[in-house]
């Protein structure tokens, strides 16, 4: 009896452990995703406001 508990709580140990390694690499995933985000928009942001004071500066000249 004892070698089929041991060997059920290895079972669930291992089920659990790559439960919660799927789920933190999951979570690692969305943060890296939506941070790479971020920084896409902010890029894209400084560059247009970079392009309208260059062309601000044409038209008054």
């Amino acid at each position: 009896m004892d070698g089929k508990m041991f060997i059920l709580g290895l079972s669930l140990g291992m089920i659990g452990g790559a439960i919660l390694v799927a789920n933190s690499y999951k979570a690692r995933k969305l943060v890296r995703d939506s941070q790479e985000q971020i920084r896409k928009k902010a890029d894209e942001l400084s560059k247009c406001k970079c392009c309208d004071c260059e062309n601000e500066g044409e038209e008054n000249s």
